[in-house]
């Protein structure tokens, strides 16, 4: 039999699969909980803040900027407006300081962009605030693996047939990878291109959606460094 058509080129989702990223916001909530604990009972702030983060994403996006006006939000709403300033002074620092939080790669990235790099076009596709993505990109030290990096407001079906067609031969001929169901794998393969799932420890609630139960493009790993082993397999001769 011939053999399957060839992977050339592939994607990265960027946080919480090249990064830790997600645990930095979950350690500021914790600190926002903290600050607003002396002015009102913080048992659904959490949920209120989700809240707020859902409204708003429309308006300001993903990421530590949007996160920080909807926490400023929240701490407004529950407390009737009668926090002290500094109280939202803290917050706003609290945002800034995420802004400024050092990239930590996960294990196994840098060894596996440099090994994937010569054989195949690599794009990182991510979504979030555009100057701190490109912070994150830059401090990482990963940015020389990549021959093409898109930030995009949103990761639809057409966001990946676009970007594997520029940056590609199609999406066929893609692979997505990344820790986001929703984000990176559902879309990607609808989209017609392999999608290799690799759970992080933490889910964002905005990002969580059920996997398909089984599914011929879809592929699972515990982290990067099994990437290869999945790639080996789909240019194996079929029987």
């Amino acid at each position: 039999m011939p053999a399957r058509a060839p992977v050339t080129t592939i994607g990265f989702d960027a946080d919480d699969t090249l990064w830790h990223n997600e645990t930095v916001f979950r350690l500021t909530e914790d600190r926002f909980t903290g600050l607003l604990a002396e002015y009102t009972d913080t048992d659904r702030l959490a949920e209120r803040l989700l809240e707020a983060e859902r409204r708003n994403l429309q308006l300001y996006g993903y990421g530590v900027k949007g996160f920080t006006l909807s926490m400023i939000e929240t701490a407004l709403e529950v407390t009737d407006a009668r926090l002290p300033s500094r109280v939202i002074a803290d917050i706003l620092e609290a945002g800034r300081e995420m802004l400024s939080h050092p990239v930590d790669p996960l294990p196994h990235v840098r060894e596996t962009l440099t090994r994937l790099a010569d054989g195949y076009r690599l794009v990182l596709i991510t979504k979030g605030d555009l100057f701190d993505q490109e912070r994150k990109l830059a401090e990482s030290g990963l940015a020389e693996h990549f021959d093409a990096v898109e930030i995009v407001a949103e990761k639809h079906t057409d966001t990946y047939r676009r970007l594997f067609a520029r940056h590609g031969d199609g999406a066929e001929r893609a692979m997505m990878v990344g820790n986001s169901v929703r984000s990176d794998i559902l879309p990607a393969l609808d989209a017609g291109a392999h999608a290799v799932h690799v759970p992080y420890h933490i889910t964002w609630a905005m990002e969580d959606a059920e996997p398909p139960r089984s599914h011929a493009r879809l592929h699972r790993i515990a982290h990067l460094g099994e990437l290869d082993t999945v790639l080996e397999s789909l240019h194996r001769p079929e029987r």
